[in-house]
């Protein structure tokens, strides 16, 4: 059947069929018919207007959710939620089955599967001795954050995903009626549990339980798929007799920046860092534990009927296993002592709080100790027959350990570089009064900064106090230090630096690194990637001559060494597109790593980069096969960390098999990324020069815009619900950097959230239509006629116009009007809408112009299905937020009316997925 054929929607709809009535039952049970009656209502009026703009539509929408209680709203509002998610997970049903269908077939390996990734490396001459060494020196790495865009509770969450394995059980296993009908049972009383689950928390999260909901994801998905990438990838290689049983470094990692991020964020602190290491490390202990158990309970091989090797005889003998019954079984007595074992290393991390808690047992010195008993058992099994079981559950823990650690997940620290100079400040006083370290100009902050490394004296006393934020930076980094001991360096691999402006910002911090042990500047000796984080247009545009500048000083080309001479360097996607726009984001992002590889090829380091992408496409989202194939050359060689944020880790990874897929996607576009013809492509040298063009244009629009056009502040905070999601207790960090209304002061994540909200999705691509016109006036067809060869040539250029057509199909006019309504002024109101709605036209006509389209992701029809399937419940909430907060700015502040808004945030947010 043809990819595209319609008949394959089918299952996807009887799918969407059933969950929806499942929830209207379970409406129709609990709330009575006449608010199911009233719903159903709504969702017809909602799907007409949506459709058509329907004018009577609008109108007999806009008199029923005028007319509707607080009681009454909070109950459509829940409906329609559930409705969104519920769709949600029908479609990741669908993609599930459809990827299946696909692999059962005789169908070539798709694009950004492993298969198409090593196919293409053969292709591109990589023999087994190539691939090994990629995977010796790679590093692939998402990273999970915290930030206010995950709207989701964990226990709301857990009944999602019972209903998806439910839903994939209806697909993959006959059954008899009974079965069936006992199946469709638990799929209503998983409905029924979401249905009377309190979809918001009380109170805004604590750190600690921010951290517990990135473990659930480890918990659900990453302790078992990632083992089993491993494993898939090993035995597609090992189909090369050159390559035969060999194992992969641990070159993939899932890595953490939550309870280590302390940038704007006060509740991160040095026990917060603490609590927050011991509750990675007890995650995979008990893991370890519970698959230690469970494979001693599998292994019950008899050295009567087979062999064992003398080392697994000489662990057998020192195990506590005494049993009579086990005297033969080798195996499973050696499992036992490594049991003991792992049970007194899990005893000394719960003993970190309290009183050291006694029992058996001599834990394990480091994770490499316990993986070389787990060899010691594979080894002997290789030798004795068992290679089939040594590729099964021993297979996985072996890789559990390698991967995982003690330590579970790799944790980031981050600070701000404004805190760190502050703090240097502060201590150069206490020992050098009248320093005026703050008054410095930048050669003399280096030339200080220089001298204080080389110092062997620390610079911080016990004798002198500091301020509180002095001691708190203090504190932590010599938390840092502590966690390193115990759990290895790779609990705490890197120190980043936001905000960095200059080679100082990165010195100061390596003073505070000084100050802990971590850096050692007499042994050359630095424990913790330094890394720069550059955020602004004109923090990209310098951040060659910064990193040159670094890597010109002595001191620290002497560390860099010590950290095998590779430097990772961040990029951030979200403030340089708040600042700018997404075209001059996107292009300034790409001349910024252009301008690194010059850097790192010059001063003879490697480069790792850092992608701080956003889930939507204002900032950095999209599909991530497509973003890193479009990274310019030289920017990845197997080195690739990249943020992933919000819900965008419930889409992406709250599913296993949905989760595997995207696994498999970051190490297939990485490895595609690396061969050697991606560094071979030449750019035409029309295209930069076209780009620059473009930008600058883009940029000027988007500025006159956002920081030019007299009120645009206050249309932004009437027309958005920015101000009720200050109030949603989704995250730990405030909304803005400082009081007031300032947009230079919000954090980009709630700007891009509130434009999403109201769904016009401003940051993901205004300024793109100015910026074609204004090219095309000066260049006339000869400039389209060019635009539209690098669509077709230039992957970065055509990834960028992927993204914008994705996020410009969201977009919905007819529903933003009705926020630009809540505008108190109407002229202010008439002025910039007009202007939002003329550009957001001129885009859509300037992407069709190019890309060839006649619709909006008419080459993705797979989306386009997606959105035509998941609106017309999503829909309906942002109908109802906005006659909601119309109330509740009329004085309307009753609870139920406060709580049907932050319903709506959060409902729009899980089914739009991508919307922070």
């Amino acid at each position: 059947m043809d990819s595209d054929h319609p008949d394959k929607d089918l299952p996807l709809k009887e799918d969407i069929r059933l969950l929806g009535r499942l929830l209207g039952d379970t409406v129709r049970l609990q709330e009575g018919e006449e608010t199911f009656l009233l719903i159903e209502r709504i969702r017809q009026s909602s799907v007409r207007f949506h459709r058509a703009l329907d004018a009577s539509a609008g109108l007999e929408l806009k008199a029923i959710l005028k007319g509707l209680s607080p009681g009454r709203a909070i109950l459509v509002v829940r409906a329609f939620s559930y409705f969104s998610q519920l769709a949600n997970l029908a479609e990741d049903q669908h993609h599930i089955r459809r990827s299946r269908a696909h692999h059962t077939g005789s169908a070539p390996p798709r694009p950004s599967s492993l298969g198409h990734a090593l196919n293409r490396a053969a292709g591109a001459g990589l023999d087994a001795d190539g691939l090994r060494a990629f995977f010796a020196s790679a590093q692939v790495r998402p990273v999970l954050t915290a930030h206010p865009t995950e709207v989701q509770r964990k226990s709301v969450l857990h009944a999602q995903m019972e209903i998806a394995r439910l839903l994939d059980e209806r697909d993959r296993l006959a059954s008899t009626p009974r079965e069936t009908a006992l199946r469709d049972e638990h799929l209503q009383r998983q409905v029924l549990l979401l249905w009377q689950t309190r979809m918001l928390r009380p109170q805004r999260p604590a750190v600690a339980d921010e951290v517990t909901g990135a473990l659930s994801y480890f918990d659900r998905t990453f302790l078992r798929e990632v083992p089993a990438l491993y494993a898939d990838l090993e035995d597609r290689l090992g189909l090369d007799p050159a390559w035969g049983d060999a194992e992969l470094p641990p070159f993939f990692q899932v890595g953490s920046w939550i309870g280590g991020d302390r940038d704007g964020n006060p509740f991160v602190t040095a026990k917060v860092l603490q609590q927050t290491l011991r509750m990675q490390s007890r995650t995979i202990l008990e893991f370890l534990l519970r698959e230690t158990r469970a494979l001693g309970e599998e292994l019950s091989l008899s050295l009567q009927v087979t062999r064992a090797s003398q080392e697994v005889q000489d662990l057998a003998e020192q195990s506590p296993d005494r049993s009579p019954q086990h005297v033969d079984e080798a195996y499973r007595r050696a499992l036992s002592l490594i049991f003991e074992r792992l049970s007194a290393t899990h005893r000394n991390e719960l003993a970190t709080e309290a009183a050291p808690l006694p029992g058996p047992g001599e834990p394990y010195g480091s994770p490499a100790e316990l993986k070389a008993d787990l060899d010691t058992l594979d080894r002997s099994l290789r030798a004795h027959g068992g290679r089939l079981l040594a590729r099964g559950r021993l297979r996985d823990l072996r890789r559990s350990v390698s991967v995982f650690g003690f330590h579970l997940a790799p944790l980031d620290l981050r600070q701000s570089s404004e805190v760190h100079e502050r703090v240097v400040a502060e201590l150069l006083e206490a020992v050098r009064p009248g320093t005026g370290y703050q008054a410095l100009g930048e050669a003399e902050r280096l030339t200080l900064l220089v001298a204080e490394l080389e110092s062997p004296r620390p610079l911080a006393s016990p004798y002198l106090a500091y301020s509180e934020e002095t001691q708190g930076e203090l504190a932590l980094f010599h938390a840092a230090t502590e966690a390193q001991r115990r759990l290895g360096m790779e609990a705490l691999p890197s120190c980043i630096v936001s905000h960095t402006e200059s080679v100082s910002d990165l010195l100061e911090a390596a003073v505070m690194l000084r100050e802990a042990g971590i850096l050692r500047p007499a042994q050359s000796r630095l424990d913790i990637n330094l890394i720069p984080l550059f955020e602004t247009i004109e923090d990209l545009q310098r951040c060659g001559d910064i990193m040159n500048g670094l890597l010109r000083q002595p001191l620290y080309r002497r560390l860099l060494d010590s950290r095998d001479g590779v430097q990772e360097v961040m990029l951030g996607y979200s403030d340089s597109n708040k600042d700018g726009g997404f075209l001059t984001s996107r292009w300034e992002l790409y001349k910024a790593e252009l301008r690194l590889v010059e850097v790192a090829r010059r001063h003879g380091i490697r480069l790792r980069l850092f992608h701080g992408r956003g889930g939507s496409v204002g900032r950095g989202g999209g599909p991530s096969y497509e973003a890193i194939l479009a990274q310019p050359p030289g920017a990845v060689r197997g080195q690739i960390r990249l943020t992933e944020q919000g819900e965008v880790i419930a889409a992406k990874y709250g599913h296993p098999a949905v989760a595997r897929r995207n696994l498999d996607v970051l190490v297939a576009a990485t490895l595609e990324a690396s061969l050697p013809d991606a560094d071979g492509v030449r750019m035409d040298p029309r295209f930069p020069e076209a780009m620059d063009a473009l930008s600058n244009e883009a940029c000027r629009a988007y500025r006159d815009l956002v920081y030019g056009m007299e009120g645009f502040e206050q249309f932004f905070w009437e027309s958005t619900p920015i101000a009720e999601i200050a109030q949603l207790n989704i995250g730990s960090r405030p909304a803005s950097r400082k009081a007031g209304h300032a947009i230079t002061d919000l954090r980009a994540i709630p700007w891009v959230f509130s434009w999403s909200q109201c769904r016009l999705m401003l940051p993901g691509w205004y300024g793109f239509g100015a910026a074609v016109e204004a090219f095309q006036r000066e260049r006339g067809e000869a400039g389209l006629a060019l635009l539209r060869e690098m669509h077709a040539r230039w992957p970065t250029f055509r990834d960028l116009l992927s993204n914008m057509d994705m996020v410009l199909a969201k977009v919905d006019l007819g529903i933003a009007s009705r926020y630009a309504d809540l505008v108190s002024d109407a002229a202010l109101r008439g002025r910039i809408f007009g202007r939002l709605q003329e550009e957001c036209g001129a885009s859509i006509r300037a992407l069709k112009a190019i890309t060839g389209q006649r619709e909006l992701l008419e080459g993705n029809p797979a989306l386009r299905r997606s959105i035509q399937h998941r609106f017309p419940y999503l829909d309906p909430l942002n109908h109802l937020q906005v006659e909601l907060m119309r109330r509740y700015r009329a004085g309307d502040s009753d609870d139920l009316t406060v709580r049907s808004i932050l319903l709506t945030i959060n409902g729009i947010a899980a089914g739009l997925r991508n919307s922070g």
